[in-house]
């Protein structure tokens, strides 16, 4: 009963404008009546018979709008109860309002498809980064049992944790990566050789060769997140070149080539190279890929309006072109 009452009252405030308005059209006829001297019973007679049909018609609007309510509620109660359960729209206020919860509701699903997809992605490389960080881990744990510790060794352990760490903080940005860029020109040459110099101590422990020509063009991109993507290629090529060399040059002043020696990439994993996951043949028989580092330079590289092309023959090496559409050669 109280919830009646309640709901009587809002109804009532609600149609409160026409009863107002039945009351103001009264008065109207009443007194034009009386302005022409006729008698105003005479209006009150058929006044009094709509107010009877108005108070019928009311009565039934106002178990409508109880009905209404409760059907509401009863669907609010069942979150499972998609808005294709929505009672018929009466007027085409409840059918816009019931379009625009649609596309809401569209929109919702779209965004939560969204973050669950984001949530497996973000678990299955949390998965792989952490059973990947086990082999430095582990390496450091058998070097520590031993009684002469090759602090080289240790560093190069650390250095290949760090690696994984900054490869981590850069995929959990790059969903914002769009708002991150900041695109000036650059000089080509200082970034690349910035990236060397962060494997310098590898290059000398490893006894690789390092053949890097000096070049003078300029290209448009991000230098902080163009630095990421030459430090990867350039982590891919040491680790899977045991001997010999990295040769660093520019090929017809439109692509930055490097070319090692290592032991190669299966024709059939070309293809797959830049898929979240996927280390190929000779990443899984070595036990170093993670399958993160290029995918997350394909990434980049696309929103840097960069392109990057990938040859490789097994036991002889592996070359990496990153093409710049937009590159600028300074004339000295």
């Amino acid at each position: 009963m109280k919830e009646t009452w309640r709901l009587f009252k809002r109804y009532s405030r609600e149609q409160r404008r026409n009863y107002i308005l039945w009351i103001l059209f009264t008065c109207i006829f009443a007194i034009i009546f009386m302005l022409y001297d006729i008698s105003v019973r005479i209006a009150w007679y058929p006044s009094l018979i709509c107010m009877i049909i108005w108070i019928l018609v009311d009565i039934r609007q106002f178990y409508l709008f109880q009905k209404a309510h409760r059907e509401r509620m009863d669907l609010a109660n069942h979150i499972e109860v998609t808005l294709e359960h929505l009672s018929e729209p009466s007027t085409l206020l409840e059918e816009d309002y019931q379009k625009l919860l649609r596309i809401m509701a569209a929109d919702h699903e779209r965004k939560s498809m969204e973050w669950e997809a984001k949530q497996k992605n973000l678990k299955e490389y949390f998965t792989l980064w952490s059973h990947q960080m086990k082999t430095p881990i582990t390496s450091l744990e058998l070097l520590l049992q031993q009684e002469e510790i090759e602090k080289s060794q240790l560093k190069e352990q650390l250095f290949e944790i760090e690696n994984y760490v900054d490869m981590t903080l850069q995929y959990i940005r790059l969903d914002s990566l769009n708002q991150d860029l900041r695109f000036e020109r650059y000089p080509l040459y200082p970034i690349v050789k910035h990236a060397v110099k962060y494997f310098s101590k590898t290059f000398i422990a490893r006894g690789i060769s390092l053949h890097m020509e000096e070049f003078q063009e300029t290209v448009s991109t991000d230098e902080k997140w163009l630095l990421f993507v030459i430090k990867q290629i350039l982590s891919n090529a040491l680790k899977y070149t045991k001997q010999g060399s990295i040769s660093i040059y520019m090929e017809n002043e439109s692509a930055l080539v490097i070319r090692d020696t290592g032991i190669g990439i299966l024709e059939e994993d070309i293809p797959r190279l830049f898929e979240r996951g996927f280390t190929g043949y000779n990443g899984r028989m070595q036990k170093k890929a993670t399958g993160l580092g290029l995918y997350l330079s394909k990434q980049i590289l696309d929103k840097l309006n960069h392109d990057i092309v990938i040859t490789s023959v097994p036991n002889k090496g592996t070359v990496v072109k990153i093409e710049f559409p937009d590159i600028v050669r300074n004339c000295d």
